[in-house]
């Protein structure tokens, strides 16, 4: 049994884009860093290495060029062709629209103000971007990370060890250890060698939420979700919001809600960062539903699928889907989704069929085949005059009118054989609910109304930002603004 203690200046538990922003920060000052990931080495970095964009503030192309190093003027131009600009106020006003305003002004205010200069610094530090492009680009982001997540990942580790950082796989954190004082000292963890203890000025917990913990998704989330597949690791299973509650830490946000999203029928129960290499990136989300109806087992619709632009739904509509009969529901389109080459190419390998006739395409699917040809025949008919764009950066207003629930842009016909249909279930990224931190230092509170000293958090773990929905990319950029700002506060707080 491993008993005596390794010590950092600053130690970190966990090993994602919100941790290896925060030991950058730490290294600038020049003290020590240790992290602790619960995973092995393979399967470092946790769903940041499964994700791929970060939506942040920019004001023109010159914002754009230092980060899409390789990219040509023209391809630059064409980036800011789509989508010119994202202002502060943009920014806040879009968190605001998702989360009906519910998301912490504080906590926001930092993440807006500050996602610009963090992607700047994260380019001098070795990260780079590239256009994105195609039906597959998810949202409203013009830029992803080169290589996808895992590849941020991967140039993340390379640069944290050239500059002196110790990674502890296969080491689960379990306990929080405190003086007299009630100073946060360091870890106890479960290693290879067994119970070792990490003792540290400072700690930094960025070790994701409880999507991965069956009995916390049924406790919090309610009935059903224990039974959800993961659109993430295993591994976060919310050892750190525990420990942190074990010594009195606030919890804060909504613990209700999750980032919830369209996925395969046939989405494995984990996604772990080696498998999903292996498979060239792809993935089983399935993000056309803005262009389709999505009907249940019933043939019934039950979702504005255009409310608005895919960035901004789908972290929701995953909740929608699962509440339908047996949680499963079917994006149905026509031939003339393959004409407007309207699908992703993980397409090809989704669950699915094709018809010449809607009542043939519901017995394939099993599908209430009376229910599903009115259902279809009424959208058809209160589809409104305009011009149908599926400009993932615009909302085209092409609506209906007289049916429920309303479909408010992108509302294509269903007339046009063959008819596609592809199930889909619910797919669960992360959960929103955290811990309370200072909004401008990171560091965590106690229920008791003061600060924890040494104790900071970033990533999943700080509560508030996010209320039943978010913004694609949003939760990448705010792991990246706290762990910076935390790596910060904790090496100012270890020397």
């Amino acid at each position: 049994m491993a008993s005596e203690a390794v010590h950092y200046d600053v130690l970190i538990v966990g090993a994602g884009n919100a941790a290896c922003t925060a030991a950058l920060s730490v290294l600038e000052h020049k003290v020590s860093v240790g992290m602790l990931e619960k995973a092995a080495k393979k399967d470092r970095g946790g769903n940041s290495a499964l994700t791929g964009h970060m939506r942040f503030v920019f004001h023109g192309v010159e914002d754009l060029r230092p980060l899409v190093r390789n990219a040509s003027e023209a391809e630059l131009q064409s980036l800011i062709d789509r989508l010119p600009r994202r202002t502060e106020e943009d920014s806040w006003d879009e968190v605001m629209r998702v989360t009906n305003n519910q998301s912490d002004e504080e906590l926001l205010q930092v993440h807006v103000t500050e996602s610009r200069n963090t992607v700047q610094w994260l380019a001098e530090n070795g990260q780079d971007w590239v256009p994105s492009v195609g039906p597959q680009a998810l949202g409203d982001n013009v830029v992803m990370m080169n290589g996808g997540g895992y590849g941020m990942q991967q140039r993340y580790y390379q640069v944290l060890e050239q500059r002196g950082l110790k990674l502890h796989y296969d080491t689960a954190a379990l306990e929080l250890t405190q003086d007299s004082q009630g100073r946060v000292t360091g870890v106890v963890a479960l290693t290879p060698s067994g119970i070792q203890t990490f003792t540290a000025k400072a700690v930094i917990l960025a070790c994701g939420s409880f999507e991965s913990n069956p009995e916390m998704r049924a406790r919090y989330l309610g009935p059903g979700w224990d039974m959800v597949r993961i659109r993430g690791v295993p591994f976060n299973t919310g050892d750190g919001l525990r420990m942190a509650m074990d010594i009195g830490a606030m919890p804060y946000g909504s613990w209700t809600t999750c980032h919830a999203s369209p996925q395969d029928i046939n989405v494995p129960a984990y996604t772990v960062p080696s498998a999903h290499a292996l498979a060239g990136g792809d993935s089983m989300d399935r993000y056309v539903y803005p262009y389709s109806i999505m009907v249940n087992t019933n043939g019934e619709r039950f979702a504005d699928e255009g409310e608005d632009t895919r960035g901004r739904t789908y972290a929701k509509m995953g909740r929608a889907i699962l509440a339908q009969p047996g949680g499963v529901a079917f994006q149905i389109l026509d031939a003339k989704a393959r004409k407007l080459n309207l699908y992703p190419t993980n397409y090809a390998k989704a669950a699915g069929a094709k018809a010449n006739t809607l009542e043939e395409l519901a017995r394939e699917l099993d599908i209430n085949a009376a229910n599903f040809v009115r259902t279809v025949r009424e959208f058809n008919a209160a589809i409104q005059p305009g011009t149908f764009n599926p400009d993932r950066y615009k909302l085209d207003g092409k609506c209906t009118s007289g049916i429920t629930p309303k479909k408010s842009n992108y509302s294509l016909s269903i007339e046009e054989p063959p008819f596609e249909g592809w199930a889909v279930r619910c797919g669960m990224t992360f959960t929103f609910g955290g811990m309370k931190v200072d909004a401008k230092t990171a560091q965590m509170q106690h229920v008791a109304g003061r600060a924890i000293p040494g104790l900071y958090a970033a990533g999943e773990m700080v509560g508030g930002l996010w209320v039943g929905n978010y913004a694609s990319g949003s939760g990448m950029m705010a792991g990246a603004t706290y762990g910076r700002i935390a790596g910060r506060e904790a090496a100012l707080a270890a020397k």
